[in-house]
């Protein structure tokens, strides 16, 4: 607040340059923070800088007489990205101003200069726009975050508007990403854009997985599932969180990685703007700590049970008692999840449990009696609770065998919510060897813990596998240790060569 200018600019762009590149993009940030902030300490004065941070800015497009999107990058995605700052202040504020430009921002999105993130909500996110010749310059109508970024301000705008529009632009975009961009670590983009790289995750990808789209994938599902409550928002966060997102972090949370691959190595991103750091080290802690708020959240049934982490969560019962719900786990190293409530009075409401969509076999005990449930949803309890019920899920942790791409198929193994990889760190078969892994017929693969929390890997898992064999028999079975793809890679050098798809061998009598 400090550095606020008496016309109420915030920013490091010399009064002739404001306006363009990544300068509304940074105003957007900061009024995100100042909001932020104001909402954690009823601080009025950084309310009062983050309205005259938007005053300026309306002020500034009107006296210059501009389109917002055909400033700065990507159709104008990165600069109309400030809708969700202006729509948090509208409801802030209740004044009528900050509405009408949020509007107003939707508008441009749908004229011919924008990117129609509206009308084109049904056409997958890497076929919007003809490939740019500047790949990162205004013409480029793919970028990955940008696009993120402006539908979580959409779904802002949605709450205060009700207009079905916003929502459903929101929903079918979340499917197309979902369904031709997220891979097996829950993140994509290559180069930072959108390119439909969900059947290319065998390959080696250029700058693959860029952290800012991890992070804002993440933070665009819990945007959905506070909106919608549906597990499948649940389902992604997990994924992504437990993969992606802590794969691009150190060990010791000092670093991120820019781009995380599923093959090679894992490298600190160079420096941007002499900055001495990156956006994705910003964006990174971003995703990291949304994840605590959205545990456990409240509803107006009562409560719902998002994610598995052991803590301490509060919250108010449909009669305004506040209930404590302790959760007791090693999840995702065990699938042994128990809750414990306590509450002041005996109370009827639901709590709704998370039933992960991977969960082939799970178990869930209410009061020590076992009830029904299913996959890929939330099980509803709506019942009398007192101080002392107890909750237990068992999900039932096995290696399952993914096989992708046509023949000769590569192959990556997955625990539960956990991507595996083979890392050169460990024991066994140089990492480019061919190995099959010896699944039963329901494409099981038995896998053994053997070291958790050791020499900076998290979780390493010994199981079979049939090496590479030109001898005229069967060759014999080798014991293969696989470890978290978080922890693959975690030295940022080659030390650590690591793989997720696993490459298998042509049999032409399969062809």
């Amino acid at each position: 607040m400090a550095t606020q200018t008496p016309d109420g600019y915030i920013g490091n762009y010399s009064e002739a340059s404001q306006l363009e590149q990544w300068d509304i993009w940074g105003r957007k940030y900061c009024m995100l923070g100042l909001l932020a902030y104001y909402d954690l300490t009823q601080d009025a004065k950084s309310l009062t800088a983050a309205r005259r941070l938007a005053d300026h800015l309306i002020q500034q497009l009107k006296e210059k007489n501009v389109l917002l999107v055909r400033k700065g990058n990507h159709r104008g995605m990165a600069t109309s990205s400030v809708l969700e700052p202006i729509t948090l202040l509208y409801t802030r504020t209740k004044e009528p101003k900050y509405l009408q430009f949020a509007e107003e921002i939707v508008r441009q999105w749908e004229s011919a200069d924008g990117p129609q993130l509206i009308a084109r909500a049904g056409v997958p996110v890497s076929e919007r726009f003809p490939k740019p010749q500047n790949w990162f310059g205004w013409e480029q109508g793919q970028k990955a975050y940008e696009m993120m970024s402006c539908y979580e301000g959409l779904l802002e705008l949605y709450r205060v508007t009700g207009k079905a529009s916003y929502r459903e632009a929101v929903e079918k975009t979340w499917q197309n990403i979902h369904d031709t961009e997220i891979n097996l670590a829950g993140s994509g983009s290559a180069v930072e854009c959108w390119f439909g790289g969900k059947k290319y995750q065998t390959m080696a990808i250029h700058h693959y997985q860029e952290t800012c789209v991890t992070a804002t994938w993440i933070k665009l599902n819990q945007q959905l599932l506070r909106l919608t409550g549906e597990a499948k928002y649940a389902d992604a966060i997990e994924q992504t969180y437990y993969n992606a997102l802590l794969g691009s972090m150190k060990p010791d949370g000092s670093d991120w990685a820019k781009y995380t691959p599923l093959m090679g190595q894992r490298l600190e991103g160079s420096e941007q703007c002499g900055m001495g750091l990156n956006c994705c080290v910003a964006s990174g802690p971003r995703g990291l700590f949304t994840l605590p708020s959205t545990v456990v959240m409240q509803s107006q049934q009562g409560v719902q049970l998002n994610f598995f982490v052991p803590g301490s969560y509060t919250f108010k019962s449909p009669k305004g008692q506040v209930v404590t719900v302790k959760c007791q786990t090693r999840y995702p190293v065990s699938g042994d999840i128990h809750w414990k409530i306590e509450i002041p009075q005996a109370e009827d409401f639901a709590v709704d449990v998370r039933i992960p969509e991977w969960a082939d076999s799970y178990q869930l005990l209410v009061k020590s009696q076992e009830v029904s449930g299913k996959k890929g949803t939330y099980k509803r309890l709506k019942q009398s609770w007192k101080s002392g019920d107890e909750i237990t899920l068992n999900l039932y942790l096995q290696g399952k065998v993914i096989q992708m791409g046509i023949e000769p198929q590569q192959v990556a193994i997955v625990r539960g919510p956990i991507l595996l990889a083979r890392d050169a760190r460990l024991p066994g078969p140089v990492i480019d060897a061919t190995l099959s892994p010896m699944m039963d017929k329901t494409g099981t693969l038995k896998l053994d813990l053997v070291k958790e929390n050791t020499d900076g890997i998290w979780m390493q898992f010994q199981g079979s596998f049939m090496p590479e064999s030109y001898k005229e028999g069967p060759g014999n079975p080798v014991s293969v240790i696989l470890c978290d793809y978080a922890s693959a890679g975690n030295t940022n050098d080659a030390r650590s060569r690591f793989r997720v798809w696993l490459p298998q061998l042509l049999n032409p009598q399969k062809l």
